[in-house]
């Protein structure tokens, strides 16, 4: 049988990146494995020891994170959590203390409310992570990622430290069996899904 897939880089990245939306569309019990991940995640050595850590609030159909999000207020950390400048596309990073802190903003996401967000109290560098969960639509047994197309994690990952890890959350119908990567891709030190931890070659 003829093999569909697009050899185009470009091609090839539109079609897997399609597939993997309607494959997380699809997942069944979404809270349920969510949870599962994100206690993977906080079981993680590099959790342990990080004492400021990022986390995504999830949109759409990623994996969840905003139920376990208060839990991890309560451990210690420095939770930060990213925010879109709508304006430049570019993600700011905010310390969060509280849930309620959290409002509604661009794209359904939930992120600080506007009179906080600038506060030089809540302002974050991203030198300044010493662990990095990261989302994305794809996955490969590499570490490499693809996210949205628009290149928002990439740049601000680009700025994180190199000995700060980036722990990469999917669901397993996410993860593809090799995708096309650019000079500028980020690969992941970790991909936690439901069922595997999947070493990836992180940042060379």
């Amino acid at each position: 049988m003829a093999d569909d897939t697009p050899t185009d880089p470009q091609a090839r990245k539109a079609a897997i990146r399609g597939q993997a939306r309607k494959n997380r569309v699809a997942q069944k019990n979404k809270d349920e494995v969510s949870r599962r991940i994100c206690a993977a995640f906080t079981a993680l050595p590099a959790y342990q020891a990080a004492k400021t850590v990022m986390w995504y609030v999830d949109a759409g159909s990623e994996v969840r994170t905003r139920h376990t999000l208060p839990e991890a207020l309560t451990h210690g950390k420095r939770v930060v959590v990213p925010w879109c400048v709508v304006e430049t596309n570019e993600l700011e990073l905010f310390l969060l203390e509280d849930m309620i802190e959290l409002v509604e903003g661009a794209y359904k996401i939930l992120e600080p409310k506007d009179d906080l967000r600038h506060l030089p109290t809540k302002n974050v560098q991203p030198e300044q992570l010493d662990l990095v969960m990261v989302p994305g639509t794809a996955f490969d047994p590499r570490g490499g990622r693809m996210g949205q197309g628009k290149g928002y994690y990439d740049r601000l990952l680009a700025r994180a430290r190199l000995d700060a890890p980036l722990i990469a959350l999917a669901f397993d119908c996410q993860i593809f069996d090799e995708i096309p990567v650019a000079p500028h891709d980020v690969f992941m030190d970790l991909v936690l899904t439901e069922s595997r931890v999947i070493q990836g070659q992180g940042r060379k």
